[in-house]
C-alpha cells in the first residue's frame, strides 16, 4: 500500500480563467496575465512574506483540481506532438499524474494588505484557472534555477503556433480596457487544442467577465463576436 502524506492549502489563486479553455500552455508565456493569490485565514500573517518582495519571481507548487481521475496511466498523449503520440507522464507536464500537481514560474508584481483577506500577492504570467489551490510558495533564484543549456527532448523549437489577431474594435470596446493586452496575447498564443485545425469551426472562450468567440483560419485568428 502506497504511502500517504497530508498536504494543506495555503491559498488560492485568483484569475481572468474561469475554465480551463485558453489557459496559456505554459507560465510566462503571456506576460501581461494578472493574478492575485489570497491566502487561507490560516496563513495570513505578513510575517510569512517577510522578504518576499525582494525577489522578482516565484514558484508556485499548486493542485490540478479540476483534472482529478481514477488511477493513473504510465503514458500520456501530449497535444504539442498532435494528440496521438503516447510519451511517458514524467516525461510530460500532462495534468493527468499519479499526484496532480503542477509547478509554474510568475512574476511578482507586489505585495497589497486588504482590508478583508489580509496580505495579498499579484504576480503576472500565471497559467492557472481561477480559484486554483496554492500548496505552497518559494522564490525564483537565478543561479539555481535557470538553466541556459537545458535540451527540450521532442518540445525543441517551442511554441510555433503564433497567430495574428483581428479583434475588430467595436468588439474589443466589449471587454475592459485593462484587459485588452492580457486578451490578444492569449488569443494570439492559439488557445485552440493543439489537433483542430478546422477554419469553418467558431470557438467560444470564457474570459474574465465575457465570452469571446472566435475563429481561426491558416495564421489568422478573428474575433467574431464578444458577449457579456
Amino acid at each position: 500500500m502506497a504511502d500517504i502524506i497530508e498536504i494543506k492549502i495555503i491559498g488560492r489563486i485568483h484569475t481572468d480563467f474561469p475554465t480551463k479553455f485558453g489557459i496559456p500552455r505554459q507560465s510566462g508565456v503571456v506576460k501581461e496575465l494578472k493574478g492575485r493569490i489570497v491566502f487561507e485565514p490560516e496563513y495570513r500573517n505578513e510575517d510569512a512574506l517577510r522578504g518576499i518582495e525582494g525577489f522578482s519571481h516565484l514558484w508556485l507548487i499548486w493542485h490540478f483540481s479540476e483534472n482529478v481521475r481514477e488511477g493513473w496511466s504510465p503514458t500520456v498523449r501530449p497535444p504539442i506532438l498532435g494528440g496521438n503520440t503516447r510519451v511517458g507522464v514524467f516525461a510530460t507536464r500532462s495534468p493527468f499524474r499519479p499526484n496532480p500537481i503542477g509547478l509554474s514560474s510568475v512574476k511578482l508584481e507586489g505585495v497589497e494588505v486588504d482590508p478583508h483577506d489580509g496580505p495579498v500577492l499579484i504576480v503576472s504570467g500565471a497559467d492557472l484557472m481561477d480559484d486554483t489551490p496554492i500548496l505552497d510558495i518559494k522564490p525564483y533564484i537565478p543561479y539555481a534555477d535557470s538553466h541556459p543549456e537545458a535540451t527540450e527532448g521532442f518540445r525543441s523549437g517551442g511554441w510555433n503556433r503564433m497567430l495574428e489577431v483581428d479583434f475588430p474594435p467595436e468588439l474589443l470596446a466589449k471587454v475592459p480596457e485593462k484587459q485588452h493586452k492580457s486578451l490578444i496575447e492569449v488569443l494570439a498564443n492559439d488557445p485552440r487544442p493543439s489537433y483542430h485545425h478546422d477554419p469553418a469551426r467558431i470557438y467560444g472562450m470564457p474570459f474574465g467577465d465575457v465570452e469571446v468567440k472566435f475563429s481561426v483560419n491558416e495564421k489568422v485568428l478573428r474575433v467574431v463576436a464578444v458577449y457579456d
